[in-house]
């Protein structure tokens, strides 16, 4: 029933399923989860993140390094690219632009997002855009190295309707989460609605970021019904509907059916 576009398993707390990731994957299967596509934070931890997921066809990957990521290695093209020619991994990223938690002078982290562009463009894979006080230059390097060839997803979108417009144009999907249910996003909100009804997603960013009623607690998959039903409340619709028509365009954007 629904799609989780974005996730992070590797990272969530498996104390509630007594630290067994098989039983996490039970509950996700009673909550109607069909499948869940996991996103590469650095490349240190993706090995071990490809192991906990690889016997679940449920489970998607996304290879990439975080904009915020100073530790570790700063991939080249021809790494990710390795990493990337994988029948698993459907999507390059995270990547994009972070000025809200990294300062200075940050050719380093552009020069890592065009990179990652380039990668996704020379294999066709789908782009996951996270992008924080950087919107307008998000788009414009999206835009000048020739991302709208391979489109992808604006995760998390905080952004407003004029925005999304704009990233709607370069061929991007819309992802809302967890967010669009805080009271005072009003802006996310109005996005929300007005978000044509093949190009938006849900997702959960777990283990952050969870959903009114378990705000400020660690976030699962199995919450992106409540993403689903305020976005059934905005859009005067069904949950059902909700569920239905993301899972039908995030298949449109993955494997070109719907």
């Amino acid at each position: 029933m629904f799609i989780d576009s974005h996730c992070h398993l590797d990272r969530i707390d498996l104390a509630p399923y007594q630290n067994d990731f098989s039983l996490f994957m039970r509950e996700a299967d009673k909550a109607k989860i069909d499948h869940m596509l996991c996103i590469g934070i650095d490349l240190e931890s993706y090995p071990a993140m490809y192991d906990l997921v690889a016997p679940y066809s449920s489970i998607s990957l996304s290879v990439g390094v975080h904009p915020n990521v100073t530790e570790g290695k700063d991939p080249s093209v021809d790494e990710l690219l390795r990493w990337a020619d994988d029948d698993k991994v459907i999507a390059i990223g995270e990547t994009g632009l972070d000025y809200f938690r990294s300062e200075g002078d940050l050719e380093w982290q552009h020069q890592r997002f065009r990179n990652h562009i380039r990668v996704a463009r020379e294999i066709n894979k789908p782009l996951i855009i996270h992008t924080r006080e950087a919107g307008h230059d998000s788009l414009d390097v999206l835009a000048a190295e020739g991302a709208q060839r391979v489109g992808g997803i604006i995760h998390c979108f905080t952004e407003d309707w004029s925005y999304a417009k704009k990233a709607l144009e370069l061929g991007f999907y819309i992802s809302f989460s967890g967010i669009v249910t805080f009271k005072n996003a009003l802006k996310i909100k109005e996005a929300a609605k007005k978000v044509p009804v093949d190009r938006f997603l849900i997702e959960t960013d777990s283990p952050y970021l969870a959903p009114v009623p378990f705000r400020g607690k660690p976030n699962y998959p199995i919450y992106v019904r409540y993403v689903a039903e305020h976005l059934a409340e905005l859009r005067s619709t069904t949950v059902e509907e909700i569920a239905a028509q993301s899972s039908r365009n995030f298949h449109a954007l993955f494997t070109g059916s719907s």
